[in-house]
Order: structure tokens, then C-alpha cells, then sequence
């Protein structure tokens, strides 16, 4: 697997990486590949000798927070690669997002000191340009992940920072990597075997969760009764034509941070907000207070906890878990919440131990 002279990297960035749909059920069947899902940041990561771009799920660069796996890419005896992974940070035997979010950071002093206190790995799971440069997204998942393999098994440290993330066919693995949700595993994902690389599309790929989450735009605010602070944030999904509804809320935020929170919320204040269905337009969940709300640039982008989702929107509050900054607001599409279920094989046709 040696590399030609002439031979150039056929990919490059930004490259809109495969996304899955939610779904209640494992789909089953001999057509579906089971890999863990990590919590950390997806990252497609760029070689080309002694250039590296990491680059995020939303198409920006990741490069400059993460010093320490530019080396560890930089380390490997391949030239030209490229990687679909994993940014995760290493904490015991889990991973930490909470550090993970911390490198995000403007000043490059703090982002090498965390880079040493809390270096990051890369966690791979498909190989999208192999050692020769030559794009790999026509080949199917099952001819990919063997390349995939054969390219860990050369290059690949076996205590190193870029790492392989396991796959099996096997539904007795899976429960078992279900077992760890939520010590940096974040779910599963379910990738069709015969599928070529989907750039953009979740057609070939699901994830199931043991709790129920979304990435929500933040599209505008209210104030907390009696406060100048932020009581709760108002949040909204794009349907299939571009337009932002809002589709619910969260008020479950850290008292210590409504602060700060407000100062920067009140920073990106502009109209209209919402672009679709907005906060007091006629429903059974209206009040008088939903009137009552700052409309925001469309900017921000947080990760809620829901129980269901009828009728377009959440049926209850939701639970705040996260920001995310590495998700672009227009990632944040009504798919999310509104999978059809899995998909049956007819109907389609470290830290685990």
C-alpha cells in the first residue's frame, strides 16, 4: 500500500459528511452493519502530506482547537488519507464532553494548554480516500470498512491517538455496547452494508438513543418573570423547504450561567427570528405570556432532551443538555423528530470490552 509520487488527495474540504435518521428499533437483517456512537465531535479528518484539515459536521475547520491529533494525523506513515471519525476526550474509562467543549476557544494559549492536560483522540470509522488519494464514497460500507481495516492495521498505533472504532453484525455485541451508554457512548448507529457514502443524505444510516435528544436552533428568548434575566430559550427546527419553526422550548438553565447567558443572547437579538410557525400562533399549548419573547439571528444551536414530539412541536418542556458548537443551525432539520421508525431489511432493499 505504498503511495504513488504523483498522486493527489481526490477530497477535500468542505465535504458534507453521511448523517442518520432517529429511529425507536434497531433495524435487523444480514444488509446492516452496528457501530458504536460516540459522544464527541464528528470530524472528517484531511491529510495531504504536511497539510491537515479537520473539519467539523457543520463544513468548519476544527484544525486550530485540536493541536495535539494534527500531530497525531501528521504521525501517520501515510501521505494522503481521509478519515471519518470521532473527536473525543478521554476521561477514565468515559470520554468527557464537558472537556471536549472547552476547546472551543478563541485564545490559542488556553487550547494548548488544554491540549495538554486533556489531549483528544480520534476515533475512525470509515475511510473515505485511502493512502493512494482516490475518493472511496462509490464503494459500498462492506468493501470500505475492509480497506478501513487494512489501513488501521498498517498505520494505525495500537495505543496511539487515532484509534478504530469497533463494528460487528452481531445484535449480542450491540446490547452489550448498550450497556454503556452514557460513560462516552452516546447510542448506536446502523449503517447499510450495500450503501455507497451518502454525503449529505441519512438514508443509508440510523441511530437509536436510550433517551430521546435533538439539536434544536435557539430562535429567540423570553425573560424570566420579574427578571432581566433569561428564563427560558425558544427553540426551532427547519423543514424541508428552509423555514424555521418554532417548536418548542427549555427553561431547565443553569442558575450561575443565566447571566452571562443573557448578555450573549441579547447580543444576537434581530427579527424576525422564527421564519414559519412562531411563539403565540394559534394552539392548545399558547398563553398569554408566549407572546412575549426577543426573536434571535438564527446562531446557536443546543442539544435538549424531549419525551414526545406531536402536532409539530415538543408536547412537554424540554431538558437543556448541551451546547453545540459544532453543529451548523441549518443541520437542525425537523428529520430529527419525525422518523417514520426503522427500516426493515426487506423494506430498505478504548472503551468496549
Amino acid at each position: 500500500m505504498t503511495t504513488a509520487p504523483g498522486a493527489k488527495l481526490s477530497l477535500h474540504p468542505p465535504l458534507a459528511p453521511m448523517e442518520a435518521s432517529s429511529v425507536d428499533e434497531l433495524p435487523k437483517g444480514d444488509c446492516w452493519q452496528y457501530e458504536p456512537k460516540w459522544d464527541g465531535f464528528r470530524c472528517l479528518a484531511f491529510r495531504e502530506r504536511d497539510r491537515v484539515a479537520l473539519q467539523s459536521k457543520s463544513g468548519k475547520m476544527l484544525t486550530r482547537y485540536f493541536p495535539e491529533l494534527v500531530e497525531a494525523v501528521l504521525a501517520l506513515e501515510a501521505q494522503r488519507f481521509v478519515l471519518d471519525s470521532e473527536i473525543v476526550v478521554p476521561s477514565g474509562r468515559a470520554f468527557s464532553f464537558d472537556a471536549l467543549l472547552q476547546r472551543i476557544h478563541p485564545a490559542s494559549s488556553r487550547v494548548r494548554r488544554l491540549a495538554q492536560e486533556t489531549p483528544a483522540q480520534l476515533i475512525v470509522f470509515d475511510l473515505l480516500a485511502g493512502s493512494d488519494g482516490a475518493s472511496l464514497l462509490g464503494l459500498r460500507l462492506r468493501e470500505r470498512r475492509r480497506k478501513l481495516e487494512e489501513f488501521a492495521d498498517r498505520y494505525f498505533a495500537r495505543a496511539g491517538m487515532v484509534q478504530l472504532s469497533p463494528a460487528t453484525t452481531d445484535l449480542r455485541r450491540v446490547k452489550s455496547w448498550l450497556k454503556r451508554v452514557g460513560t462516552g457512548l452516546d447510542g448506536i448507529v446502523a449503517k447499510r452494508l450495500d450503501f455507497a457514502y451518502r454525503s449529505g443524505d441519512r438514508s443509508g444510516m440510523q441511530k437509536i438513543k436510550r433517551q430521546r435528544t435533538a439539536d434544536c436552533v435557539v430562535g429567540g428568548f423570553r425573560y424570566g418573570a420579574g427578571k432581566r434575566e433569561v428564563g427560558s430559550l425558544l427553540l426551532g427546527l427547519y423543514d424541508a423547504d428552509g423555514v424555521l419553526h418554532h417548536v418548542g422550548f427549555t427553561s431547565s438553565l443553569s442558575r450561575q450561567d443565566k447571566k452571562s447567558l443573557t448578555r450573549k443572547l441579547e447580543a444576537l437579538v434581530a427579527a424576525p427570528g422564527f421564519t414559519g410557525n412562531r411563539p403565540g400562533g394559534p394552539s392548545r399549548w399558547s398563553s398569554e405570556r408566549s407572546a412575549q419573547w426577543c426573536p434571535l439571528a438564527p446562531k446557536l444551536v443546543a442539544e435538549v432532551r424531549y419525551d414526545h414530539f406531536t402536532g409539530g412541536r415538543f408536547r412537554h418542556g424540554t431538558k437543556f443538555l448541551r451546547w453545540r458548537p459544532d453543529k451548523a443551525p441549518r443541520q437542525c432539520r425537523m428529520e430529527q423528530v419525525t422518523s417514520a421508525g426503522a427500516m426493515s431489511a426487506r423494506a430498505g432493499d478504548r472503551r468496549l470490552a
